[in-house]
């Protein structure tokens, strides 16, 4: 009766030995997945790594499409600043010339006063009252023509500057070509980024499930 029981424990110990022994096979990490497995996981990293690159690209083409506005919004207001600066000079040369014109008539004004004065020296004296008037009308025509001369220097200074201004936003607009010119080549090159990660994409889903069906 002993020997019965201590073959019965001996063979139940052994069995649960062996369902140990079989659990812990199981569970043991240094088993390698079969290929089927092994492809199933690849295909999803795979997936994981096209939908990162999906949505990284996408942002992309969106920080580039901002920029473009961005670009757009740049070169419209620098062609309405060189086209207001290109305004500005056309008004200062019309008040140069117009100027000028005043400030020459004024220089012959004086030449005429000047032989008008000499004249009258010579033919009332240089105390008559012809005399005395001539040197009033001098006075005056050099007064108009100084002023003339300042108002001609006072435009020369503007023109300058709006000629300075203009060339800026000249090459403002310049700068803002080139950007927007770069910023478009980019948004492009993502959006082909954009198409190829879908492409991408669409065949590792296609692989998973292929490989989930055992690759029938």
């Amino acid at each position: 009766m002993n020997a019965e029981k201590l073959i019965r424990r001996s063979a139940i110990g052994l069995a649960f030995a062996g369902l140990l022994a079989g659990g812990a096979y199981a569970q043991s990490p240094d088993l390698a997945p079969t290929p089927q497995q092994q492809d199933i996981q690849n295909d999803k990293k795979d997936i994981r790594s096209d939908k990162k690159d999906l949505a990284k690209d996408r942002a992309d083409r969106d920080a580039d499409q901002r920029d473009i506005n961005k670009d757009k919004r740049d070169l419209a207001k620098d062609r309405a600043d060189r086209n207001k600066d290109q305004r500005d000079i056309n008004h200062d040369r019309r008040d140069l010339n117009k100027d000028r014109a005043d400030r020459n008539a004024d220089q012959r004004d004086i030449n005429r006063d000047k032989a008008q004065l000499v004249r009258d020296d010579k033919q009332f004296g240089a105390n008559s009252a012809q005399a005395q008037a001539d040197r009033k009308d001098l006075r005056a025509d050099r007064a108009d023509r100084n002023a003339d001369q300042r108002d001609i220097n006072h435009d020369r200074r503007d023109l300058n500057k709006d000629r300075a201004d203009r060339n800026a936003d000249q090459r403002d607009i310049n700068h803002d070509k080139a950007d927007l010119a770069k910023d478009r080549k980019d948004r492009n090159q993502d959006q082909k980024d954009i198409n190829k990660d879908k492409k991408d994409l669409h065949k590792d889903r296609k692989d998973l499930r292929k490989d989930r069906r055992g690759h029938k």
